[in-house]
């Protein structure tokens, strides 16, 4: 059985996982841990929500421009959600700006989840790459990070298994 977004995790993990898939316990596995869905449904309110998140953390860093839900993401980019940084020569200025985009089927997910990916978008505003600094400010931003980083990966599994969660 291929687990696309576990690969990475070692054997006994996956077979785990396998075993909720089999046994088709990872729906009511992840309802329980994670009963209902989080209220940022538009570009507004995840706007919103990001900077309320950066504001707590990254004070000083960049501002962001824009922060919308995208529904290309997921199946172009294979990935849950983008940073871009674009610079512009406006007449003697540079001018910057910082977006983030959201696959759009996280707008109706488990808060934790969506504040995972912008916990990660937010920490490109600082680090470009994915290295130990990276992951050290993901985790102060957000202590349950790599948990939830793991439950968002076992929730893509169960939405390529079963379908629709939420």
């Amino acid at each position: 059985m291929q687990l696309k977004y576990l690969e990475h995790y070692n054997e006994t993990i996956r077979s785990q996982v396998i075993s909720l898939i089999k046994t088709e316990k990872l729906p009511a596995f992840l309802l329980q841990k994670y009963p209902g869905t989080h209220n940022y449904k538009t570009d507004k309110n995840l706007y919103d929500y990001t900077l309320e998140i950066k504001n707590s953390y990254l004070k000083k860093s960049q501002p962001i421009s824009k922060v919308i839900y995208d529904g290309k993401i997921h199946v172009i980019n294979n990935a849950l959600g983008m940073h871009t940084f674009a610079s512009r020569v406006q007449g003697a200025k540079l001018k910057s700006k910082n977006e983030i985009r959201v696959a759009s089927m996280f707008k109706n997910s488990p808060e934790a989840f969506l504040r995972m990916i912008i916990v990660h978008e937010l920490a490109h505003l600082k680090e470009k790459e994915h290295n130990k600094a990276f992951y050290k400010l993901c985790e102060y931003m957000e202590p349950s990070y790599h948990q939830l980083e793991f439950d968002t990966r076992l929730y893509l599994t169960c939405i390529d298994h079963f379908g629709k969660l939420y």
